[in-house]
């Protein structure tokens, strides 16, 4: 049982780290705490489900579709909300606060649009692979192999393409990337293109398993942040290592309490973290000016 829990906790820690790493790249790009994100996630997986069970759209054409729309909503949330907040030098407060206000109206379109129901792709049930003791659905292998795939890819994309390096250029200082004469601006916008790719992808990979409901987006994103805070804020490999070690962590209290001990221990652990070791599992500890 013991070995079944922790291949599931690693599962749901690889979306973790997916979403994790979708909010990183706003946020160190921009620093913006980007709640709407939250939304994107739902969105997402809304598009996709509609495009599949409602049209009868072939699985892998309807992933596209949503996946490309979502980077699109995502878009355009960056170049008519934020972008004009950032022109007229917002503080950031403003902006977090116009964040919410999309998420709030977006949650209650979509709400108005599909209902408050829980959606499934599909009431069969999943074909399971086993060794032993140890039972793994063909959805969540598709959630591990296509939330790993997708973090290499980044991560290869980040540190080998010029793209990936001024991403990169402008979360260690932003300010000296534009005063080498660099666009601040197309960075932003291509950080919101990938990160709204990135959510959408976490979103229908987990659709697929489980459903969806138009709520289902917050407990990802605290999850998501929680996985950066813990990891250590800075880098983007935090978010691999925060988001595994919560799905495990996860896991575990399942395994060994109850599931209604899970946020409870998860914002423990956040809290121990914030006073015990602030900079994270592999961040550095900044030095006072």
């Amino acid at each position: 049982m013991f070995l079944q829990f922790l291949i599931n906790g690693l599962i749901t820690g690889c979306i973790y780290s997916l979403a994790s790493i979708s909010f990183a790249l706003v946020y160190y790009t921009t620093h913006i705490f980007h709640i709407a994100l939250a939304v994107l996630y739902v969105l997402a997986a809304y598009v996709f489900w509609y495009l599949t069970v409602a049209l009868g759209i072939p699985v892998f054409v309807s992933l596209l579709i949503s996946l490309f729309f979502t980077s699109a909503v995502s878009f355009g949330i960056e170049r008519y909300v934020y972008y004009p907040l950032h022109k007229a030098k917002s503080s950031l407060n403003v902006v977090m606060v116009s964040s919410i206000g999309v998420f709030i109206v977006v949650t209650n379109i979509i709400a108005m649009i599909w209902s408050n129901e829980t959606k499934t792709f599909s009431s069969d049930i999943s074909k399971v692979f086993s060794a032993g003791n140890i039972i793994i659905t063909a959805r969540q292998a598709m959630q591990f192999i296509g939330s790993t795939v997708l973090i290499i890819l980044f991560f290869v994309a980040l540190n080998f393409s010029r793209a990936g390096l001024r991403i990169k250029a402008v979360r260690d200082d932003a300010e000296l990337f534009q005063v080498i004469g660099f666009s601040l601006t197309g960075i932003r916008r291509m950080s919101f293109l990938l990160s709204g790719f990135l959510i959408g992808a976490a979103s229908c990979l987990t659709a697929m398993d489980i459903g969806m409901d138009p709520y289902v987006g917050m407990p990802i994103l605290l999850n998501a942040i929680v996985a950066l805070i813990i990891g250590g804020m800075g880098r983007f490999e935090s978010c691999i290592i925060g988001g595994l070690s919560l799905g495990i962590l996860q896991a575990l209290v399942v395994w060994k309490w109850s599931a209604q001990w899970q946020e409870a221990i998860t914002f423990l652990i956040l809290i121990i973290f914030l006073f015990m070791r602030p900079q994270g599992l592999i961040g550095e500890r900044s030095r006072l000016a």
